[in-house]
């Protein structure tokens, strides 16, 4: 099963500073080690724990945001992602940004929870090589990013382009390959799990919770950029 228990949690950061000394503190660190430091335990792997890593590393830089859509650290205005990578530091799968609730009428760029969360990210790579054992799985260096202005309104335009679409009730033509750097795939554990939309028509129908992802390519730009890789 799915572990639900109340991870233990340090205090938020106070400020930026705090929070980029936090993660140079993880550096190098293995997964076990900071399980080990807040009283967790380790699942054997992520099969059934999916969000067990994003979890420990909520918890151990003092994240408080859960699963609202605002920044894990509301009062500095920073979403923490972790980007788990091969052994050749490529990034392994697409990182989630937030869900798209299908009901709200202004979904418009400036008020998306997509901008918010991406405007300030801390991100924390992670080793994703099979091959290792959960357990020893180590901490990248830390990153902390904000768009440039062409990422920016790379971004901007998938996420409008997606929603007008939505808008005109072409939700279900949707696919993952729509959107350069952003995507839009359906997120629920099963087909009971629906929201309320529109069709072509106007008419409302039921339809799979979606969520934005960022795709691996704009990730693995970012941390080639940042750390300077080949």
């Amino acid at each position: 099963m799915t572990m639900r228990h109340q991870m233990p949690r340090c205090l938020p950061p106070r400020d930026e500073a705090e929070l980029r000394a936090r993660m140079d503190a993880l550096a190098g660190r293995t997964l076990g080690e900071l399980a080990e430091q807040l009283q967790i335990k380790s699942p054997a792997d992520l099969r059934k724990n999916k969000g067990w890593v994003g979890q420990l590393l909520e918890r151990a830089l003092g994240a408080t945001a859960g699963s609202h859509a605002e920044p894990d650290f509301p009062a500095l205005g920073i979403e923490l992602k972790s980007i788990p990578v091969d052994r050749m530091g490529r990034p392994c799968e697409s990182t989630f940004v937030a869900s798209l609730d299908l009901a709200k009428p202004d979904r418009s760029w400036e008020n998306s929870a997509v901008r918010k969360k991406l405007a300030r990210v801390a991100w924390v790579v992670v080793e994703a090589d099979p091959a290792i054992a959960l357990a020893g799985r180590r901490c990248g260096s830390a990153l902390l990013w904000s768009p440039s202005p062409e990422e920016l309104a790379r971004l901007r335009h998938d996420y409008e382009e997606i929603v007008e679409l939505i808008d005109e009730g072409f939700l279900a033509r949707i696919t993952g390959h729509r959107g350069v750097v952003l995507q839009l795939r359906p997120k629920g554990r099963n087909a009971a799990d629906l929201r309320s939309a529109l069709d072509e028509d106007g008419a409302s129908v039921r339809a799979a919770p979606r969520a934005f992802y960022l795709r691996t390519a704009f990730t693995e730009s970012i941390l080639r950029r940042h750390f300077q890789m080949p």
